[in-house]
Order: C-alpha cells, then sequence, then structure tokens
C-alpha cells in the first residue's frame, strides 16, 4: 500500500515539476531572450551615438582607425557609409568588395535623419546582426552586434531550470515517501477496523486526533459501527423474541426459500416430525404429504393457500397454511385439527344413530295413531296433535339423516354436465304445483346456455330446499323466481321472493343447523331448521359457495354457485368449510 501511494503522490509531483518547467522554458525563456535584445539595442544605440559624435571631427584618412577603436570600445562591428550609400570603411569586412548599402532599412533611416535599427543576417558575413544607424554630416555611421551571444546566453536556461527541476523532484521524492508513510499508516488502521467490523465485530473503534479528511472518513466509520451495533442489538433482541414467541407456538412453523429448502422451524415442529431438522436441508426430506407441497408451492409463486393434510404424521390430521415471504420465500403453519375432527365425527355419528334409532318407533307411532285417527272420533284432537308431532320427529330424523350423509361424505356426488336450463325446468316442474297451491307464481328468468359439473338429484335437493322455504314466507299473490347468472368459471343460481325479507343480523347464521329467523312460524309451518345447513354443505360438496340477498319488506335472494361443466373434477366428501363460502 506505501509503494502504490508513494508513486501516485510522485508521479502527482512529476506531472507538476514536468508542467511548470515546461511553462517557464517556453515564457520566461522568450521574455529574457526579449529583453536581452532590448537592453543590447540600447545600449548599442548609445554607442552608436557616440560613434557619431566622434566621427563629426575625424578627417577622412582617419575614418578607418576611428571605426577599428570604436569596434574594439563597443565590441561591436562598424561601418561608415557615405550619403549615396558607399561604404567608407568597415571593420569586418573589405569596404570596396562591398556592394552599396543605401537600401538597408538602418541606413534609409539614417540617411533620413533618424537613428534606424534592424536585426537579420548579414550578407557579407552570413550571422545575425542587430543593426543601429546615426546620420552623420555626408552620410552615416552604424554599428552591429552578433546576436549569437544571446542565443548563447539563452541556451543556458534550460540546463539551469532542470538542475532546479532534478532538485525540486528530490525533494519532492522525499516529501511523498513522508507522506505515504503517514497515509498508509491511517488507512492500515482504517483497514484493520473495517475487517473487525466484517467478521461480526461491531464493538471495534477507532479514534483519529486530526481533523483531515482521512480523519472524516474514520469519524463517519466510527460513527456506523455504533450505529450498527445498537440495530443488530435491536435486531438479536427482537429475533430472540419472535423465536421465543414461535416456540411457545402449539402449531408447528416451517420458513423455507425459494427451492423448498428449510430456513427456520420451531420446537413443534421439531416435536411433530419427532427428529432434529437440519436448517437448509430439503423440505421433501421431512415430509412428503402432497397437499403440504401443493400449498407450499403456491405459496411460492406468491400465492397464500390452505389445504388440509393427513399425511403427515400417522393418524393425526393438519389445517395446513403457507403463505408468501420476502425475497421468494415462504412460512407454512400446521394446525392440528385431529381432535376437532374426531368429536366432529364423533357428533356426526352420534347425530346419525340416533335418528336412525328414533326413525323405527316413531313411524311405529306415527302408524298408531292414524289408524285411531280413522277408530276413534271422540279423542280426535289428541290423537292429531299426536300424528302431528310424530310427523314432525319424523321429519327432524330425515334431515339428521341426509345432513349426517351429506357432512361425512356418505352420499357420493355423481358429477356429470348438465345444463342449468335443465335444472332450473326441473326445479318449477317439481315445485310449481305447490306455489300454484299457496296461491304463488312460481317463474323462470336469466337462463344461461352454459352447463354445470354437478349431481342431478343433490342440486335438485338444494332447489327443493330453497323453494319450499321461499314458499313458506313469500306472501299470497307474491311470485318466485328462479334464474341464474354465469360468470367467467362458474354458474350462480338463485332463487327469490318478494315477501316481508330477513333483517341484517340474522344474515351471517342463516346455514347453522336448527337456527330459525322466526322460531314460532317455523314450528307452525313444519320448519326442522336443517334445510338451508343441508343446501350450504351439498353446495360445498360441488366446491361451490352460498350466499344470501335480503332487504326487510322487499324480499330475499339466495344464490348458490356451481363451476361450470370441466372446471371441477369429482371430489367425495365434505368440501373444506371457509367462512367466506358460507355467507356471502
Amino acid at each position: 500500500m506505501k509503494g502504490r501511494i508513494f508513486f501516485k503522490l510522485f508521479g502527482a509531483a512529476l506531472l507538476i515539476v514536468i508542467a511548470v518547467t515546461a511553462i517557464l522554458d517556453i515564457a520566461i525563456r522568450r521574455a529574457w531572450e526579449n529583453s536581452l535584445r532590448e537592453q543590447v539595442a540600447l545600449d548599442l544605440t548609445q554607442k552608436t551615438q557616440m560613434f557619431a559624435d566622434r566621427m563629426a571631427s575625424v578627417r577622412n584618412p582617419e575614418l578607418k582607425t576611428v571605426a577599428e577603436e570604436t569596434a574594439r570600445a563597443a565590441n561591436a562591428r562598424a561601418t561608415v557609409i557615405t550619403q549615396n550609400g558607399t561604404v567608407l570603411a568597415d571593420t569586418e569586412a573589405n569596404p570596396q568588395e562591398m556592394e552599396n548599402h543605401s537600401m538597408r532599412p538602418e541606413f534609409r533611416a539614417a540617411l533620413n535623419g533618424k537613428i534606424g535599427s534592424n536585426a537579420r543576417r548579414s550578407h557579407t558575413l552570413g550571422i545575425e546582426f542587430v543593426y543601429v544607424a546615426v546620420p552623420v554630416a555626408g552620410g552615416a555611421v552604424r554599428l552591429a552586434y552578433p546576436l549569437a551571444d544571446i542565443a548563447r546566453t539563452t541556451a543556458e536556461a534550460p540546463r539551469v531550470l532542470a538542475r532546479a527541476s532534478g532538485i525540486t523532484l528530490l525533494i519532492a521524492a522525499i516529501l511523498a515517501a513522508w507522506a505515504a508513510h503517514l497515509i498508509s499508516r491511517r488507512l492500515q488502521r482504517i483497514m484493520i477496523f473495517a475487517e473487525c467490523i466484517a467478521q461480526g465485530d461491531l464493538s471495534a473503534r477507532m479514534a483519529e486526533s486530526s481533523s483531515d479528511e482521512i480523519a472524516q472518513v474514520a469519524a463517519a466509520l466510527d460513527r456506523t459501527a455504533r450505529t450498527l451495533e445498537t440495530s443488530f442489538a435491536e435486531l438479536r433482541r427482537s429475533r430472540g423474541e419472535l423465536e421465543a414467541l414461535l416456540n411457545s407456538m402449539q402449531e408447528a412453523v416451517i420458513a423455507i426459500n425459494g427451492e423448498c429448502h428449510i430456513l427456520w422451524v420451531n420446537g413443534a415442529t421439531q416435536r411433530l416430525l419427532n427428529t432434529r431438522v437440519r436448517i437448509g436441508s430439503p423440505l421433501l426430506e421431512y415430509v412428503r404429504d402432497p397437499e403440504l407441497l401443493s400449498v407450499t408451492a403456491a405459496a411460492l409463486k406468491g400465492e397464500s393457500a390452505t389445504a388440509k393434510a393427513h399425511g403427515v404424521a400417522p393418524g393425526r390430521v393438519f389445517q395446513v397454511s403457507a403463505a408468501p415471504m420476502p425475497k421468494d420465500s415462504a412460512v407454512v403453519v400446521l394446525h392440528d385439527l385431529t381432535e376437532t375432527e374426531r368429536v366432529e365425527k364423533t357428533r356426526r355419528d352420534f347425530i346419525a344413530n340416533v335418528s336412525h334409532e328414533l326413525r323405527t318407533p316413531l313411524t311405529s307411532v306415527q302408524g298408531y295413531a292414524e289408524t285411531l285417527l280413522e277408530a276413534d272420533s271422540m279423542n280426535r284432537e289428541f290423537l292429531e296433535i299426536i300424528r302431528r308431532n310424530a310427523c314432525r320427529m319424523s321429519r327432524l330424523t330425515e334431515d339428521l339423516l341426509t345432513l349426517a350423509r351429506v357432512e361425512s361424505g356418505e352420499q357420493k356426488l355423481v358429477l356429470a354436465a348438465v345444463k342449468a336450463n335443465d335444472l332450473l325446468c326441473d326445479a318449477h316442474s317439481a315445485l310449481s304445483g305447490m306455489a300454484q297451491e299457496r296461491g304463488i307464481e312460481l317463474a323462470i328468468r336469466d337462463v344461461p346456455e352454459a352447463e354445470v359439473s354437478a349431481d342431478r338429484d343433490a342440486i335438485q335437493q338444494v332447489f327443493t330446499n330453497l323453494i319450499e322455504n321461499a314458499i313458506k314466507y313469500a306472501a299470497e299473490g307474491k311470485r318466485i323466481e328462479l334464474g341464474a347468472i354465469q360468470s367467467r368459471n362458474e354458474i350462480e343460481f338463485y332463487v327469490r321472493d318478494f315477501g316481508r325479507g330477513i333483517s341484517s343480523e340474522h344474515l351471517p347464521r342463516l346455514f347453522e343447523r336448527f337456527y330459525r329467523v322466526d322460531k314460532a312460524r317455523s314450528r307452525e309451518s313444519g320448519g326442522t331448521g336443517l334445510g338451508l345447513a343441508i343446501v350450504k354443505h351439498i353446495v360445498l360438496n360441488h366446491n361451490g359457495r352460498v350466499r344470501v340477498e335480503s332487504d326487510l319488506g322487499g324480499g330475499s335472494a339466495f344464490y348458490f354457485s356451481v363451476p361450470v361443466a370441466g372446471e371441477f373434477q369429482a371430489t367425495s366428501g365434505l368440501a373444506s368449510e371457509r367462512p367466506s363460502q358460507l355467507v356471502g
């Protein structure tokens, strides 16, 4: 780490030094060179004026001598020309061999009475000079200074800059090494701290005395560690409470991931499976019940599901509920229904046995009462009471036996595709006579063309119970409507009367056994209080649902649904009884 930091710092310093050196070399050297040229031109101008002052008192035979003395004193080349441009004297060349200088820029300016200057390469010597010419009587004088000296002086600048850059880089390398050592030591402490946090040691802390950016990062990490420690402590406490709560439950709870592997189980699950459940193992390794696996698969697809499972433990029945959880996981809860099922079966058996045992003596009582009615007219009123109550008891025992067969699944369904219109017509034909005797019209409305998957006799019993119930409570001169409404995958039949209706507080309990809205009237009409309960269980066995709508003074409508043909496979026994299926 230290080496990488050093090379990064030194690389940055190197780039800065190179950039600064290049800028200085380009900008300062050029400015320096221009300054030298201006200084040379100014100095040469002064010396040329002195040369012109001296030439004013010199006679022609002394021109060469004066020019040479001036050239030595000024360390420059001296030239004298006439007004027409002829060179009279020159310290670097033979005047007779030199061309006319009247067209030289500096001489042209001098011959016009001004001080002329120019920088160019000499045609005679081939060297670059700075020329300054000053007018004199009968012509002009000129001094020329070679620029090679300036070039040599400015050429020394890059070497000076290179030496300075080298010294700067050496200092930068020392500073970079020192800074890299300090930074790497502080970053190493941060890395050790981060490793401790990654390994779960949230109690680790670090302190920085400085206030630079690294110290701010360290302080932020330290605050994060404190927050994480607090959060994880709260999470562990909440998890402990949740585990204690789940372990105290009587229901078995299993959490699984998207691959149906076990994530967590509570103590009830361990006791139920009578083995040590390994976290991460497949659920199929411990449970092979198809109903449980089916609702689990549905939950993993994001749908809540419920079913009864008989294969989790020998001789035991469970209500299995599965619900989806985040991250493609699910939770499964198993509620033990064994005792409830046993009690329910005992109750059904008791009702069936009692009803069966009552049937024979009640038949005898009813028969003898009818015989005595025909033979004895004096005690006719008392015998009629005996016969009427015996008939009612017979109907009650028949309804109890029917309900017991429907609940237990003893009454098997023979499913077939039946037209909805045929079921409505059968019900109308069977009960229209009874309705006419009471002065009530029985009519069919809303007949769909679809077929339903149903047991024709069982559905006929449903219609019979509902229509007889409607006839009892419909007012004379009114009518009763039968009909059906088709939805996507079911047909909903209805029986609607226009009687006095049912109060809303009675609606949730109408399909309970022996529940009566008007007990006195029900007994007078011979009702047993079991008709709607029988209707409910027959419809549930068809995988349908029942509901009722009613308004006081506006009549009542009883609805029951049956799957469209092909939507429901033949089944036996009692369907699962969900509250949402009882009363809509």
